[in-house]
C-alpha cells in the first residue's frame, strides 16, 4: 500500500512538472530564433503571466494558514459552524404543534 501511495505522488509530481519542462525547452528553442529586442518583452510578459497564474494558489495557501483549523481563528470558526449546524429553534415550532409532548420523550 505504501508503494502505491508513493507511485501516485511520483505520477502527480511528474505530471505537474512536465508542462514547465516543455515550456522551458520551447523557450530555449525559440529564444535563438527571436531577435534580442523582441526576446526581452516576450520573456517579461510570460513571467508576468506565470506569476498571475500562481497568484490564486498563493492566496489560497495564505488564507488556509490564517483561517485553517490549526489557527486560533479557524478553530473558533469550526466550533461555531458545528454549533450552528443544527436546526434553528424557530423551525421546531411547526413540529412541536403536530407532535406535542411526544417530541420530548426519551
Amino acid at each position: 500500500m505504501a508503494q502505491e501511495h508513493s507511485d501516485k505522488n511520483w505520477i502527480e509530481t511528474s505530471a505537474s512538472f512536465a508542462p514547465a519542462m516543455l515550456g522551458a525547452a520551447a523557450g530555449v528553442f525559440l529564444g535563438d530564433l527571436m531577435h534580442r529586442d523582441t526576446r526581452r518583452p516576450v520573456a517579461l510578459t510570460l513571467a508576468a503571466l506565470g506569476a498571475a497564474a500562481l497568484a490564486p494558489t498563493i492566496v489560497e495557501l495564505v488564507a488556509d494558514k490564517v483561517n485553517g483549523p490549526e489557527s486560533k481563528r479557524g478553530s473558533k470558526r469550526t466550533l461555531r459552524n458545528i454549533r450552528d449546524a443544527g436546526i434553528a429553534t424557530d423551525e421546531f415550532a411547526d413540529l412541536e404543534d403536530e407532535i406535542g409532548e411526544q417530541m420530548f420523550i426519551g
